[in-house]
């Protein structure tokens, strides 16, 4: 009987440690999951020029975009300018992964600097993929007129790496 009691003893103790260290536990590891965070500024810089009839810069895209941690977002800060001498206005869009397409809506303008029309076209945004984001790519297309009124365009792209994975 007296064996029976000892044992009581010893299970009373462990599970009151146990109690205890759990409840440290509970008290010192944070309940919310750990957030991805955003890598370095990735630097954006893309120009498109004419390769027929005079040499004229159709647009240009600079700016900047990063990927996170988590392998699943990127966030950009785009400005896209339209070449003097270019026309229609130039376009950009992004590819994901190679097939899923974004094309990002423009949140502003800001004075154009030389060489520019009218406007910088400012885009800033984030973008949530579905599953792990390997890259981006950026496309960027601008027009013009030549000879005469025979219409061109000319795309030129830039593919960035996710470096976290």
């Amino acid at each position: 009987m007296k064996l029976e009691v000892t044992r009581s003893k010893a299970r009373n103790a462990v599970s009151s440690f146990a109690v205890v260290i759990a409840t440290l536990m509970a008290i010192l590891i944070p309940v919310t999951p750990a957030h991805a965070t955003y890598g370095p500024d990735q630097t954006v810089s893309l120009t498109v020029n004419s390769n027929s009839g005079p040499s004229i810069t159709l647009a240009q895209l600079t700016g900047t975009l990063a990927f996170d941690s988590g392998n699943t977002k990127f966030k950009y800060s785009l400005r896209l300018c339209w070449g003097s001498g270019s026309y229609p206005q130039p376009n950009f869009y992004v590819a994901v992964n190679g097939s899923t397409y974004l094309y990002p809506t423009q949140t502003g303008t800001a004075t154009a600097p030389s060489g520019c029309q009218l406007y910088l076209f400012l885009y800033d945004g984030e973008y949530t993929h579905s599953t792990t984001l390997t890259n981006v790519t950026l496309y960027v297309t601008g027009g013009w007129f030549y000879p005469g009124n025979t219409y061109n365009s000319r795309t030129k792209s830039v593919t960035y790496d996710n470096p976290y994975n």
